[in-house]
């Protein structure tokens, strides 16, 4: 009898498994007041700063200089804030409240239904793999602190290669590690980040969980699956799988 292909599931991390909630609401009680006084909300001031960090980011390892996520984000406070609406950032927040508001990254939560899509995807054959831009301590931190179990060999991280998503380079470093005779899905919250994994070679699955709207006209073609919560996601991969 031939040898059964293996499955796997690479997920995104940080908007797909994880919401930024716990971000917010640590921005609403660091400098929120300060915020609304300004008529910015501290969700969309948080909105702005984790983009154009992102953005940067991107920029950084497309130019070939890759600079850690975190390092970028704590750079970009001060534009963020100036960029925001606020005329004098460097009077209106301190360096300490900035790294107050960075520490609300440590404290974001897995969203509903997380722990259930992953048990899914096991129960279906798939092995369930991270992969993301963030360091590994703290992006395996979520899980852990929820009993969410993800052997710490299954995380993959840009930093390894020095390459950010959405480059190509980024996740064939993964598919090569999975075997291109695997069956591959990339999992994400991103239409931007699923869609490249499509590019690169994967089979797509997208959550509207995050984003509401999959903007289908700039990124092309639909996800081979399409579902607005995680476990259902789960349930439409395993359904669409080769046995």
């Amino acid at each position: 009898m031939p040898q059964q292909q293996s499955k796997h599931v690479v997920f995104d991390v940080v908007g797909t498994c994880v919401s930024f909630d716990a971000y917010y609401e640590c921005i609403d009680k660091v400098i929120g007041n300060k915020l609304r006084k300004e008529t910015i909300t501290p969700k969309h001031f948080g909105f702005t700063w984790q983009t154009v960090a992102e953005l940067e980011f991107t920029f950084f390892s497309i130019s070939g200089r890759y600079c850690q996520y975190k390092e970028v984000m704590r750079a970009m406070f001060y534009r963020s804030l100036f960029l925001a609406g606020v005329s004098d950032p460097r009077t209106f927040a301190t360096d300490a409240e900035r790294d107050q508001c960075i520490e609300g990254y440590t404290s974001l939560r897995l969203r509903p239904g997380c722990q259930e899509c992953f048990q899914i995807l096991r129960e279906g054959g798939f092995t369930v793999w991270c992969f993301t831009t963030g360091d590994i301590q703290r992006v395996r931190g979520y899980f852990q602190r929820e009993n969410v179990d993800i052997p710490l060999e299954n995380f993959v991280t840009c930093d390894t290669a020095g390459v950010a998503k959405p480059a190509m380079a980024a996740y064939k470093s993964v598919l090569g590690k999975l075997g291109q005779d695997s069956e591959n899905w990339f999992a994400a919250a991103h239409m931007w980040d699923v869609s490249a994994a499509v590019k690169a070679g994967f089979k797509g699955a997208y959550c509207t969980v995050y984003e509401k709207e999959p903007c289908e006209e700039i990124f092309g073609d639909k996800m081979t699956v399409t579902e607005d919560t995680l476990p259902e996601m789960a349930r439409a991969i395993v359904s669409s799988s080769r046995s």
